[in-house]
């Protein structure tokens, strides 16, 4: 009984033992647990910190990308509207251009009929009534012309008196003129028109050569012939 009642004691302090140590276990367990899950949510936070700064990365990269092509895309549109600009600018002049040339030859076609309309009015001194009707009558016509010249932009030009220019003029004849200074034009011998300010037909003028120029001349042709008859005597006297 002794020794039954011994082992029950041992018994019950083994177990008493036992269950002392299974707290401690336990508690052991639970460390390790929260432990590993601290490390397993550090991780994880570490894993997600750089993934996103890859995220970061990768879209600066990104963005940086498309800013380069935005500018290279607004570079071509500002290069490609310069250019449509300019072309739809070279195509205005060069229909103006076209036009003007169409006009040109037209009207220059015209004008030696408003010659000789000119001419006859200068040449023409009605009389008789019926020569002066058909005379006032030849008037009209012309007016009507010449109002049509000045509605498409034609003007003539006044040349008398001017300063010779190339550039408006051509010189039909040169002469000597006491009163009328050098390279100023004396006659108007066919009429200049300009159309829109550029020239559409020059003036064919008479252009003065100043004073002294009919004397100068006279005195070389008298000069040669002086030199002639010197010549023809020597040779005469070497006979």
């Amino acid at each position: 009984m002794i020794e039954n009642h011994s082992d029950n004691i041992d018994s019950k302090e083994n177990d008493n033992s036992n269950q002392d140590s299974v707290p401690e276990d336990i508690s052991s367990t639970q460390n390790l647990t929260t432990e590993n899950k601290e490390l397993s949510s550090q991780k994880t936070e570490e894993i997600n910190t750089e993934e996103l700064k890859n995220t970061i990365s990768n879209n600066d990269a990104r963005l940086e990308q498309l800013e380069k092509e935005h500018e290279t895309l607004k570079n071509q549109y500002v290069r490609i509207s310069a250019d449509f600009d300019n072309f739809r600018k070279r195509q205005s002049r060069d229909q103006d251009d076209l036009k003007i040339q169409l006009v040109s030859k037209t009207l220059t076609a015209i004008l030696p009929i408003v010659d000789n309309f000119e001419r006859a009015r200068q040449q023409l001194k009605p009389e008789s009534e019926e020569a002066q009707v058909l005379h006032r009558s030849y008037q009209g016509l012309y007016k009507q012309l010449v109002e049509v010249l000045k509605q498409q932009g034609v003007s003539p030009m006044r040349v008398v008196g001017q300063q010779f220019d190339p550039n408006l003029h051509e010189a039909v004849l040169r002469e000597p003129s006491e009163e009328v200074e050098e390279d100023f034009i004396i006659e108007e011998l066919q009429r200049g028109y300009h159309l829109e300010g550029k020239v559409l037909r020059h003036a064919l003028v008479k252009v003065s050569m100043g004073p002294g120029k009919q004397n100068s001349q006279e005195e070389v042709e008298k000069d040669k012939v002086e030199g002639d008859i010197d010549s023809e005597v020597n040779t005469s006297e070497d006979e």
